[in-house]
């Protein structure tokens, strides 16, 4: 059995095995997030459904590499391996302790920026872009490589946690992220990223088993930031590391939904003169549900939109078939468009 295959198939089975237990150790502790205006939850639901996606990801790989999977690493991809799997177990770390203490924004963000500034060290590095529709190729970015790392794995840390506003979306999104993440790799012979990917989107919709609405766990924090920075991470180091013009720009169009929307959320709070940590209903999921959607439709109308982007960086990649995968998607996103515009008509 291939070994991307046995990392999907440990982290999902961890996670539909462990996640009854976190609900019921949650449920005797308290550690529940309550109902309030700006939330769309009626009742109290356990905040630590991240523990188990963690664990199941982290089992699936020393599975893997117990039975050989990782192979003889070169040195320099052993430790950028090492450094966004360590990077992303004190991310889960830092989104814990806010679970059950509560941090302050900029303290998590103090500490955000600490473990990027560490990955960044050991080789987790943004050092090329590409500018799209120009001649001009790769760009080497020297200096800014620092700046612009710690922005893209903050970012896609907190982007992930701004999106898990309903129940199933963030798993959703990371799920269908990363098993695009997943197939890209494999196609340009990333095969020890391609296994960090496939125990991610193992664990990620493994989790939807209880968390897809109605929900009956929420993931927290230590969830959400453990899967936005895991992504974020894999995209550096398989898909930007490749330094080919196409797969740099690969991690942006992949994970293009959840930028959008926390670029566009926090440039809102600005201009507004508010805080960019503000909680606030401006999110394209809430958005949706304001113009009439159900928190179902809703959620399976944004799974459509990533499904998109993701079927246009498999075609981008020059994957066999990736221009058909994109068609389909297409129509399907169309499909799910037309459908919302109906319920909406009808209500």
């Amino acid at each position: 059995m291939p070994y991307h295959l046995v990392a999907f198939l440990v982290a999902a089975l961890v996670v539909l095995w462990s996640t009854p237990i976190v609900k019921k150790i949650g449920l005797k502790s308290g550690y529940v997030d309550l109902p309030d205006p700006r939330k769309v939850h009626k009742r109290p639901m356990v905040r630590l459904g991240g523990v188990s996606i963690f664990l199941g990801s982290e089992i699936a790989l020393l599975v893997v590499g117990i039975s050989g999977g990782f192979g003889n690493l070169p040195s320099a991809s052993a430790i950028e391996l090492g450094g966004v799997i360590v990077g992303g177990m004190l991310y889960f770390l830092i989104g814990l302790a806010d679970d059950l203490f509560t941090l302050t924004p900029w303290s998590r963000l103090l500490m955000q920026f600490a473990v990027a500034g560490m990955a960044w060290g050991v080789g987790v590095r943004i050092e090329f872009v590409t500018l799209p529709f120009s001649d001009l190729g790769l760009i080497d970015i020297q200096w800014l490589s620092l700046p612009l790392t710690l922005v893209w794995l903050v970012g896609m840390a907190n982007a992930m946690n701004f999106m898990d506003g309903l129940d199933g979306l963030a798993a959703g999104i990371s799920g269908i992220s990363a098993v695009v993440m997943l197939i890209v790799n494999l196609s340009l012979n990333q095969d020890t990223v391609a296994i960090l990917a496939a125990a991610l989107a193992g664990g990620a919709l493994g989790f939807l088993r209880y968390n897809f609405n109605p929900a009956q766990i929420f993931m927290g924090d230590g969830g959400a930031y453990f899967l936005g920075f895991t992504l974020a991470g894999i995209g550096v180091i398989g898909l930007v590391k490749t330094v080919t013009t196409v797969a740099v720009a690969l991690p942006f169009v992949i994970l293009a939904v959840p930028i959008f929307d926390t670029s566009t959320v926090i440039l809102n709070r600005l201009r507004r003169g508010k805080s960019p940590f503000s909680a606030d209903k401006g999110h394209l999921h809430h958005r949706l549900l304001q113009a009439g959607l159900s928190q179902r439709r809703s959620v399976l109308l944004i799974y459509a939109i990533v499904f998109w982007v993701g079927s246009l960086a498999i075609a981008f990649a020059g994957i066999p078939a990736g221009n058909a995968y994109a068609l389909g998607a297409t129509l399907l996103l169309f499909y799910a468009l037309w459908r919302a515009w109906q319920r909406l008509q009808e209500s």
